[in-house]
This record gives C-alpha cells, structure tokens and sequence, in this order.
C-alpha cells in the first residue's frame, strides 16, 4: 500500500490535495471509508457529490451533502471539506489546485469503468492524476443501487450506510 511519502517519489507533487468524487446515490460506508482513508494519506480532501448526467438521482443536492457531512462528522475529520459539483470533476479539481482524483475500485468492471474514465480525464487536463483505492473486502460488494433496491423493499439497511440516514433514505425512495 502506497503511503504519502511513497506517491512524493513517484509523482512530482504539487499539492497535498486529493479530489474524491461521488454519485451519492446515497453514499455509503464504503464510500465513507475510501473518504476516510483518503484523509489519512492527504492534507485536504475535496469529497463531491458529483452530478452524473446518465444517472437520475432520488436524492436532493442538500440531502447528498447533509449526508456525506455526517460521515466527515463520525470520522472526526478536520481536512475533509464536502462539496457538490455538477460540472467536470476534473475542472473543479483544477479549480481547488488539486493535482490528483481519487477513485474507489470494488472490482473487475470498476476498474474497466475507472481506466476509460482516466484516460478522458488525462486528455482534458494532463497534469492531473487519478489514483484508485480499492475497497475493503467487506466492502466491495456494497453499492448505491443495492441500497436503493433494499431499501425500497423495505430492508434494513443500516449496515450499508450510517443509521442515522436509513429511515431518510426510505422515504426519499417511496416517493
């Protein structure tokens, strides 16, 4: 595992920034995780709720922010600042100074998905690195649309995502 000082001697770094972008559809604990363990490798990381425009979205702009804002909150994290996108991520990278992007890899189509990403990535800003994190095994097979789809049967969904957002979670999606 590559640690900080590790990435110094491979990546000419500029920056101890990192951005971490989402759909948020809602988040999870393996997003909040990846979150987390970007923070304790950089000094500022950028986690966004990013707007997918192939993807609708059940949730509001406030409710995916207000929801990742309690993941930074239960961590404890003072270098973590959340934020909304509906741009590029890449551009908003390049906005915050970041030189890098973090993307979470839970498996094999992940990092299919990831690379083609990369590289659009790098043809529109060059300077600026994805780097993937992969999940912990348990989990990697932890998704958005699971949660959805138990949720809207009427599952319990707390061990996928943080209690305190399960009920809220439900409601949004029986509308």
């Amino acid at each position: 595992m590559l640690h900080y000082t590790d990435l110094q001697a491979i990546f000419p770094i500029m920056s101890t920034s990192i951005v971490y972008a989402i759909s948020a559809n809602p988040p999870t604990w393996g997003h909040a995780d990846i979150m987390m363990r970007a923070a304790q490798k950089f000094d500022k990381v950028y986690w966004v709720a990013a707007e997918n425009p192939h993807k609708s979205s059940p949730f509001t702009e406030e409710q995916k922010v207000r929801m990742m804002e309690a993941y930074v909150a239960y961590y404890k994290l003072n270098n973590v600042q959340v934020d909304y996108h509906a741009g590029t991520v890449i551009r908003y990278a390049k906005d915050k100074g970041s030189d890098f992007l973090l993307r979470g890899l839970r498996n094999t189509s992940d990092y299919q998905m990831e690379l083609e990403l990369a590289a659009g990535n790098r043809g529109i800003e060059k300077d600026i690195e994805s780097i993937c994190m992969f999940a912990k095994p348990h989990y990697a097979t932890i998704s958005s649309t699971l949660v959805r789809e138990l949720a809207m049967l009427g599952e319990d969904i707390d061990q996928y995502v943080l209690p305190s957002f399960a009920q809220e979670i439900k409601d949004t999606l029986s509308k």
